[in-house]
């Protein structure tokens, strides 16, 4: 048997409901809600780093595409092979890889590569050429 006292403490079936009379399938809809907004935050998020990611790449690939070429380019006297071993040290120490040297005169042509990650599990490469040599008039 109930007493009169459990209706005023909140007990029982007759007691007012708080969320405003809703039945139980409505309830819970904005965590829902709040899930799917942080879910979308983090793609957004992913997408945004993935993208950066590739611009940086690309930029250390040209900067050590420069690097390379114009190292390359003051060895251009001493002939290809050690113009082009040049261009590929100074490429590597900026963390690229040498695809290409060709020397054209005292001109050096080098393409370099640079590898990246923008998501785990997903190696993509950026490849940039530069071009060096002596000021013509």
């Amino acid at each position: 048997m109930r007493h009169p006292e459990d209706r005023s403490r909140g007990h029982g079936p007759d007691v007012e409901r708080h969320d405003g009379g809703r039945p139980d399938a409505e309830r819970g809809g904005a965590t829902l809600l709040l899930l799917a907004l942080g879910l979308v935050f983090v793609l957004v998020g992913t997408f945004g780093a993935a993208v950066t990611a590739a611009g940086m790449a690309a930029q250390r690939a040209a900067v050590a595409a420069d690097l390379g070429a114009l190292a390359g380019a003051a060895r251009a006297f001493d002939g290809d092979a050690v113009a082009c071993a040049s261009a590929a040290d100074i490429a590597h120490r900026n963390a690229g890889r040498l695809i290409d040297c060709l020397l054209d005169g005292l001109d050096v042509l080098v393409t370099v590569e640079v590898a990246f990650t923008p998501l785990p599990g997903l190696t993509r490469v950026a490849a940039s050429t530069a071009r060096a040599g002596p000021v013509r008039g």
